[in-house]
């Protein structure tokens, strides 16, 4: 099975992309970030023709989740519980192929410091709560998605540069470390220990011919499925081609 993550930045600018990109790859299960549509306006039909089934909790303009599979969806929720950003549509949940996936797109937080970075931390505080109330990290459990979290030095271009800045500020790597710590795996670090491997890259600044990236789109995992993962890979090419998300996917194999 092959899980992707992917903030595709507006689905509505984005489908022929992914349409593309799902015919070319067929990745079993993909989750989608900042989808940016109301829920009747989804585009099922497209999908389904490539084979997959959608589930999603969306917005006008802003936010939005969704999950894409070719296998069975079921026990769906679109509800964090107590969640500091009740009406912004981050969270999805679903069963697929045996596990629990879900599917976040974290609050960015806009400026240190401002009352949207402490929704960040509140809402990632809460995430950590409701896993560890609510699963076992003995039992196959994936949680991926933008997490606008950059976790360690090796994850950003310039670590000395934007220490203490949004995305990679101490607060916020220490709230992504207890994830880790509740009993998650970063399945990238399974694989590859090396920095340079960014997901995300400003439109400014010729951010993406200059490498100045950051890796905050996470695919992390249970024990069990941490043990089932046999890769990690990042889709670059698709950064480089005409009207691009400013993210990449970053997909996960795992063995049967």
């Amino acid at each position: 099975m092959r899980i992707a993550t992917w903030n595709v930045n507006s689905l509505r600018a984005r489908l022929e992309l992914l349409c593309a990109w799902l015919q070319q790859e067929q990745p079993e299960v993909v989750c989608l970030q900042e989808t940016k549509v109301a829920d009747e306006a989804f585009p099922v039909a497209p999908l389904a023709a490539l084979g997959y089934q959608a589930v999603y909790s969306g917005q006008k303009t802003y936010n939005g989740v969704a999950i894409l599979s070719r296998l069975p969806l079921a026990e769906v929720s679109t509800v964090l519980p107590a969640d500091p950003a009740a009406a912004e549509k981050r969270f999805l949940a679903a069963t697929v192929g045996g596990l629990r996936l879900i599917n976040v797109y974290v609050p960015n937080g806009q400026a240190v410091g401002s009352p949207k970075f402490h929704t960040k931390l509140a809402w990632l505080a809460q995430l950590h709560r409701f896993l560890a109330t609510t699963y076992s990290p003995q039992q196959p459990l994936v949680l991926c998605g933008d997490f606008n979290v950059a976790p360690e030095p090796r994850d950003v271009y310039d670590a000395a540069k934007v220490d203490g800045e949004i995305l990679f500020h101490p607060e916020e790597r220490a709230a992504f470390a207890r994830l880790l710590a509740w009993g998650l795996h970063d399945t990238l670090r399974l694989h590859h220990q090396e920095g340079g491997l960014y997901s995300w890259w400003d439109y400014r600044n010729a951010a993406f011919r200059r490498n100045w990236g950051f890796r905050i789109d996470h695919i992390l995992v249970t024990a069990p499925l941490a043990a089932r993962c046999t890769g990690v890979t990042l889709a670059r090419a698709l950064r480089a081609q005409p009207n691009p998300s400013d993210h990449i996917p970053v997909v996960a194999t795992f063995r049967d």
